[in-house]
């Protein structure tokens, strides 16, 4: 791959060619007339050196839609062999131990669709074989059930689909076409990992934002230099359900938010908040939203007088994302959210925007995870 292969390299090609420019002019008519056949000549001279000699200077990778060639033999047999991963199959119980660069094939088929622009999918996988590499140098086997498994096949790390699934449904099934296209993103930035400072990242994604991504710090405790609020514009006119409005009635509400043996105070309603009836008494519930995250998400909201972060409203009511405005119809508070997620690292359907309007898997990763750096797990592994 012409883009992330310049990870491997670590010296500059460098071209003479001006000394040849006063010779040129001195050329006769006749040498003239011969340069064409010079010039076939000497270009296989020049060409061969940029694949067999010096290699390219190792700048950012440039991600590019056109596929790398196929390795050869000899040069496969060379390459480091691959950690392997231990996935807990949380269907079956049982623990499934494979390559590395068949697990981020894995989870690209859980996490994002096969129908994605390359270049999205190229990031994804970049991502997915970036957790998984800190996770397993980490030794960190947090969530996992059972000993012996790295990580689970669920959403608490990373969605995977197993092997037998992926020959039984996807391969056999009719699906052989958007399994190719996954593995075409999986090998096009095979070994690639995003590091900071020289170590893997937090490569968080989630589905889509509301507009901007989330600061590490306000959604988590830590505030990470790589996982900052940034613009993400794209989600709004492709994602499917980017509003979604939910339903709740006002015991449900105080139920689910642990409100239900509180006094909640009377309140006028004001334009900040909104202001409903409780079920069986006159007492109305004011909610009002405090303060707004970097990524504009609730920070904190007052509800019935006692005060909440969007997150634990999110969490507490189910809530596709903590980005939600409330509204009143009758005896019912309706909550609309927008985007889907806690909101930090990559937006996925913010990705496949990016990759529609031509933007490459380098530029999305760097758009989402700030003054990140791409480094080759077996470069990596030598230190």
């Amino acid at each position: 791959m012409k883009d992330f292969h310049y990870l491997r390299r670590n010296k500059s090609t460098r071209w003479h060619s001006r000394p040849l420019a006063p010779r040129l002019r001195r050329l006769g008519p006749v040498a003239w007339l011969a340069a064409p056949i010079l010039a076939a000549l000497l270009i296989p001279l020049v060409v061969v050196p940029l694949h067999r000699g010096q290699p390219a200077p190792p700048a950012v990778p440039t991600v590019t839609a056109s596929p790398a060639a196929p390795a050869e033999p000899e040069a496969a047999a060379q390459e480091a062999p691959q950690p392997k991963v231990s996935v807990y199959l949380s269907r079956s119980g049982q623990i499934e131990t494979l390559p590395l660069e068949d697990y981020v094939s894995g989870v690209l088929a859980a996490e994002m669709p096969a129908s994605f622009e390359l270049e999205a999918l190229k990031a994804q996988a970049v991502a997915a074989r970036t957790f998984i590499l800190r996770r397993l140098l980490a030794g960190d086997r947090s969530g996992v059930p059972v000993p012996g498994a790295d990580v689970t096949d669920t959403v608490s790390h990373q969605a995977y689909v197993s092997k037998d699934t992926l020959e039984r449904k996807w391969k056999l099934g009719g699906r052989s076409a958007d399994l190719a296209k996954l593995q075409r993103a999986v090998l096009e930035t095979r070994g690639v990992i995003m590091t900071y400072k020289g170590q893997p990242i937090t490569a968080s994604f989630f589905a889509s934002s509301g507009g901007y991504t989330e600061n590490s710090e306000e959604y988590w405790n830590a505030a990470i230099p790589y996982l900052r609020s940034v613009s993400s514009p794209w989600e709004k006119e492709i994602t499917p359900n980017y509003a979604v409005t939910n339903t709740f009635t006002i015991s449900e509400i105080l139920t689910r938010l642990g409100l239900n043996d509180r006094v909640i105070p009377a309140s006028k309603e004001t334009t900040n908040s909104v202001t409903t009836k409780k079920i069986s008494t006159s007492s109305r519930l004011p909610v009002e939203v405090l303060s707004l995250t970097t990524g504009h998400r609730i920070k904190e909201i007052s509800i019935g007088g006692t005060i909440f972060t969007g997150r634990e409203v999110r969490e507490k009511l189910g809530l596709r994302s903590s980005q939600f405005s409330w509204g009143r119809k009758g005896n019912k508070i309706l909550i609309t959210t927008f985007g889907n997620g806690h909101g930090v690292g990559m937006s996925q359907w913010g990705a496949n925007g990016m990759a529609k309007e031509g933007g490459t898997a380098t530029q999305i990763l760097k758009h989402y995870y700030s003054g990140i750096s791409f480094t080759q797990i077996s470069t990596l592994l030598k230190k």
